[in-house]
């Protein structure tokens, strides 16, 4: 057995192990909000996302992943055609891409802007594991997502609603919650909420029940208050965006965002610490 071999059947045995810990309870998802942190710290938390995903629907996976290497304005595509995974290859739907680029909003990535960032390149295990059995019936489109305005958000949430609202697709929105301590340079807390990892799970539930409520503007006005560095904000704005404007039709379908999973990297009691939160939701559409 190659190295190769060997990786990918580790993984995939730690995957299956994770998804069998988490009860499916919140499905079929149309969109899911889950971690990028190495797998040690956060692969159980996103296996209660991942465990929400019917792949016998799937045929179509949005990746929305922040840029944390290059400064971008906007979204941008990948210029590749495929990507590897330890499982297998995922195959980047060139048609849903042409339909992208012919909004005139997106820009392209380098390769190595591609290969750098890691908020969508953690994802695509869990992709493969999840759709395993239907590996060559569905597609990947990955979306590197800039520092938005909310305006922006506004803008490309419009954009990705339709596809929101096909039960074929599944949005996949990475990201963390707070990044606690010096070393990232955010110390927010309050004493009245116990220690500071009480603190700072207070404060990421915060951000949660106002995504939950699926609130674009509340979402924004609680950054703006409290500074939570949410790494994957702006993707998480552009789905609250393109959730509002599926309610804001008249035939508006039912909809639920739910968070079935919390967890923090570790529990920081002293300023010396810090820490990286992970939450993972799933959104139900009727």
């Amino acid at each position: 057995m190659s190295p190769k071999e060997t990786i990918g059947n580790e993984l995939s045995r730690q995957l299956d192990l994770w998804l069998s810990k988490a009860d499916l309870t919140h499905g079929p998802a149309r969109a899911i909000i889950a971690p990028h942190a190495g797998y040690s710290y956060c692969g159980a938390c996103a296996a209660f996302a991942y465990r929400q995903v019917s792949p016998v629907v799937v045929k179509r996976i949005f990746i929305l992943g922040p840029s944390h290497h290059v400064r971008l304005g906007g979204c941008a595509l990948s210029s590749l055609d495929k990507y590897q995974t330890p499982l297998y290859d995922l195959t980047i739907d060139k048609q849903i891409y042409a339909e992208l680029e012919a909004t005139r909003q997106f820009e392209w990535m380098d390769v190595q802007t591609d290969e750098d960032e890691h908020s969508i390149e953690m994802h695509l295990p869990y992709i493969a594991k999840v759709m395993e059995e239907y590996q060559t019936g569905f597609t990947i489109i990955p979306i590197l997502v800039g520092s938005l305005t909310p305006e922006k958000e506004a803008k490309y949430g419009a954009i990705l609603a339709p596809y929101l609202a096909d039960p074929q697709n599944l949005l996949v929105i990475s990201s963390d919650f707070c990044h606690w301590g010096s070393r990232f340079r955010y110390t927010w807390k309050d004493n009245s909420r116990g220690q500071i990892y009480q603190s700072i799970e207070w404060l990421d539930k915060q951000g949660m029940d106002i995504i939950e409520k699926m609130d674009p503007r509340a979402f924004t006005d609680y950054l703006n208050k409290f500074g939570n560095t949410i790494c994957g904000r702006h993707p998480i704005g552009v789905l609250l965006q393109a959730i509002s404007k599926l309610r804001g039709q008249s035939n508006s379908p039912r909809m639920a965002m739910k968070f079935l999973k919390y967890a923090q990297s570790s529990q920081c009691v002293n300023m010396q610490d810090s820490s990286v939160s992970y939450a993972s939701a799933s959104l139900v559409i009727e």
